[in-house]
């Protein structure tokens, strides 16, 4: 074995211990911020109960409330999780079994790909207590000091191999694309997911990297990683688009951008060609729609969780049957998972800027919402379900 021994320069090792240290300090100083935040928020949160009692009492007894179901008339769709947005009861009338393509499985698998940023974490922490009273077994992927997305053929290969040896009922959850099991041999599982406004979520991703806790939890599990530069640190989402700064260049027609920031929403519903890596590309939304439309079974939506969670329990029963109740029960729990006190708002004239860049990707979050909505529907229109509307 030949070795070779280096010659260590005195003042580079003190620049570099250096440079961590001024690292370590201001991640400390804003752990010490954050906690101190805590304690103001938590206060703020006393004063709007005060001033909300009222109103969040109104809202929760009107989700006990039954309106008759009126075609192609314009409600107030009164939220679980409080808040009001209107639903418009189409003229259409909808057939459950062709929405419904659980139907389709030829075993009880559940493969739950999930998206960064879009309540993912929540939805697998509701989908593992949820395996205790629906008695399926509940597998996850472990954290990765570097997460693939995108599988080679070999890859992928082994990830469908492995999730088919799963004895059903089983759940699966990983950060991947859509795979087509069938393309190796295998009954395609039960496909299911979430999807949030492409734009609040890349603002969420920008500054979820930063947060103090998410830095040490990764220090922790991978040692060796070094500690993000202080500049980098202090960016904020504005000035890093505003600028011009690479990190916040988001431009449509690129495939390796060099950022890693999960840009590409669709790509997880696209699959692991490599023209599914084009960001806000034509080709790579029409793949993603189709699959989602040919092997979802449902596809929910961050903003409209209650929707969601009853269109879960009521298309995928094995697995989500009682999911609205044991969400709200832990409600508090499900709120601070990965919640971010570091966030600040940004305004709408930045927002717009991206969404001259997003219009694909915005087309394939409305499309998705437009398919939960149809499968909502379809639920009251059988009366499967009550709708919660107030005249």
């Amino acid at each position: 074995m030949i070795c070779f021994r280096r010659n260590i320069n005195v003042s580079d090792f003190f620049v570099t211990r250096f440079s961590e240290l001024v690292a370590l300090v201001s991640v400390s100083t804003t752990v010490f911020l954050f906690f101190h935040t805590q304690v103001l928020n938590s206060r703020i949160q006393e004063i709007q109960g005060i001033l909300t009692a009222s109103a969040s009492g109104i809202s929760a007894h009107a989700n006990s409330l039954v309106a008759p179901v009126v075609p192609s008339t314009s409600r107030k769709l009164i939220r679980v999780n409080g808040g009001v947005t209107t639903f418009t009861m189409p003229k259409e009338m909808y057939n459950v079994s062709v929405l419904n393509n659980t139907r389709h499985a030829l075993k009880e698998t559940l493969f739950f790909n999930r998206v960064p940023k879009v309540g993912s974490q929540s939805m697998m922490d509701l989908l593992q207590r949820l395996s205790h009273q629906n008695d399926f077994r509940f597998h996850r992927d472990g954290t990765q000091k570097v997460e693939t997305i995108r599988l080679t053929y070999y890859e992928e290969s082994r990830l469908t191999t492995m999730i088919d040896m799963f004895v059903p009922p089983s759940s699966y959850v990983k950060h991947t694309c859509f795979s087509n099991f069938t393309r190796h041999g295998y009954s395609m599982p039960i496909y299911v997911n979430l999807v949030r406004d492409p734009i609040e979520r890349v603002i969420s991703w920008f500054y979820y990297i930063r947060a103090p806790w998410y830095i040490i939890e990764r220090k922790q599990a991978f040692p060796e990683l070094p500690l993000p530069h202080p500049n980098w640190l202090k960016k904020d989402f504005e000035t890093c688009v505003l600028s011009g700064d690479r990190e916040c260049m988001f431009v449509p027609g690129e495939y390796h951008d060099g950022v890693g920031d999960h840009r590409r929403q669709a790509m997880f519903f696209c699959g692991h060609d490599e023209k599914c890596m084009e960001f806000n590309g034509k080709w790579a939304i029409e793949r993603a729609k189709r699959n989602v439309e040919q092997h979802y079974s449902v596809v929910g939506i961050l903003e409209e969780m209650d929707i969601t969670l009853e269109v879960l329990e009521k298309y995928v029963p094995k697995f989500f049957n009682g999911a609205t109740q044991v969400y709200y029960d832990n409600l508090t729990v499900m709120q601070k998972i990965n919640k971010n006190m570091y966030k600040p708002p940004v305004s709408e004239a930045v927002k717009n800027i991206l969404r001259k860049n997003f219009t694909q990707e915005i087309d394939f979050y409305e499309f998705c919402k437009q398919r939960l909505h149809k499968q909502y529907v379809a639920l009251v229109q059988l009366g499967s379900t009550h709708p919660k509307i107030l005249g």
